[in-house]
């Protein structure tokens, strides 16, 4: 029973739905388009892509070159 509640904890913890819920999200089509907001979003895809590239360049780097 514990090793089924440690493995959904786990399996949450490591859950990346909202992540690429956020490059998929749909448009409000009611409201109004900003400059400032749509370049807000697009800098924050940017880090979250380079954080994303740069955890997998350490894991892979840890684990095959050593």
């Amino acid at each position: 029973m514990e090793d089924k509640q440690e493995n959904s904890k786990l399996r949450e913890f490591f859950s990346l739905g909202e992540v690429f819920g956020y490059f998929f999200r749909k448009k409000d089509p009611n409201q109004k388009r900003d400059l400032n907001l749509r370049m807000m979003h697009g800098i924050n895809k940017f880090a979250i892509i380079a954080f994303l590239l740069g955890v997998i360049y350490f894991i892979i780097k840890k684990t095959l070159l050593q």
